[in-house]
């Protein structure tokens, strides 16, 4: 196995091979061996007559010379896992910020909260395929912030940084941004709400975003944008619209929104005699159970004063 057989097959002669083995020259088919009894030391007799090349695999059986195999930008099934280049998974460094933030074995005292963007962020990026990398726990404060982002660029492809990215005098995330080697600011604030004071900025090559510390506002801004980056990064086609499946679904009640700005609504999906109901979710942007709660969300165009009870929505299932 694994080698040219150095054996020559006249007419009249067999040889015992392995499945999976290189056909002897000489030899042109193959008979299973349970179609096999050996009579003698010398006498084999074949049981099922074969013809030519019947149990052999020729060049250009599977895939032709020059043929595609696979187009350029596909997420790989395990079925598609051959002998092909591909992109490497994106790294991603993750930096939670505010002094206010403490570790999740911590009890918070008054005034305090939990790093829940560290969890939720990372397992966000591992869903679509991304590596996250937590780059560390970070206070209010210019240098020790610099210096995390420094480190993270240095250790992945692109950085995020949840909190900070307000216009608030604690909030430095962009005045570090400033600072780095090559930086272009691209956005600085989203007309969307939950989300509206993210960065979007690169250092050179890599991505540096600053997201909104409130954990929904945070993960609506990954799910609508960031899973694009992801995608961009992977080398996808669609640049990330194929990590969201989309279902179809009845509005279950009126939905009030601001024009010049988008919305995006977390909603429960329900089913009610045979109809797919798309059920709100409110609450404020600091709290997780309004994701927790939540199947999809649903956005209302910029454009829009607000949808209307029993309307079509396309909901993005998260």
């Amino acid at each position: 196995m694994g080698e040219t057989p150095k054996i020559i097959v006249d007419k009249g002669q067999a040889v015992k091979i392995s499945t999976g083995g290189m056909l002897p020259e000489g030899a042109d088919g193959v008979v299973m061996v349970e179609y096999c009894n050996l009579l003698d030391e010398n006498t084999l007799e074949g049981s099922k007559a074969i013809s030519p090349l019947e149990n052999v695999i020729q060049p250009g059986d599977d895939y032709e010379k020059g043929a595609t195999v696979l187009e350029k930008g596909l997420i790989l099934r395990p079925q598609d896992l051959g002998e092909v280049s591909v992109y490497k998974r994106p790294r991603v460094a993750i930096i939670s910020t505010g002094d206010e933030i403490v570790t999740m074995d911590e009890q918070p005292r008054p005034g305090q909260v939990r790093d829940m963007n560290r969890y939720t962020l990372c397992a966000f990026l591992r869903r679509i395929g991304a590596e996250p990398v937590y780059a560390g726990l970070c206070p209010d404060e210019f240098a020790p912030m610099r210096g995390m982002v420094e480190k993270g660029l240095g250790q992945a492809d692109a950085v995020w940084i949840s909190g900070g990215s307000s216009v608030g005098t604690r909030d430095l995330t962009l005045k570090v941004f400033e600072t780095l080697k090559d930086f272009e600011l691209l956005v600085h604030g989203i007309s969307i709400s939950p989300g509206k004071p993210t960065i979007i900025g690169r250092s050179g090559p890599q991505p540096v975003i600053g997201l909104p510390g409130h954990v929904a506002s945070a993960l609506v801004v990954a799910e609508v944008f960031l899973a694009r980056l992801i995608g961009r990064l992977s080398g996808q086609r669609d640049f990330g619209e194929g990590f969201h499946s989309r279902v179809e679904a009845e509005l279950s009640r009126n939905l009030e929104s601001a024009s010049g700005r988008e919305d995006y609504i977390r909603v429960k999906l329900v089913e009610n005699e045979g109809t797919l109901m798309a059920e709100p979710i409110f609450g404020k942007s600091g709290l997780i159970s309004t994701l927790v709660g939540a199947d999809g969300l649903v956005r209302i165009d910029m454009n829009t004063e607000g949808l209307y009870q029993g309307q079509k929505v396309e909901v993005m299932l998260v």
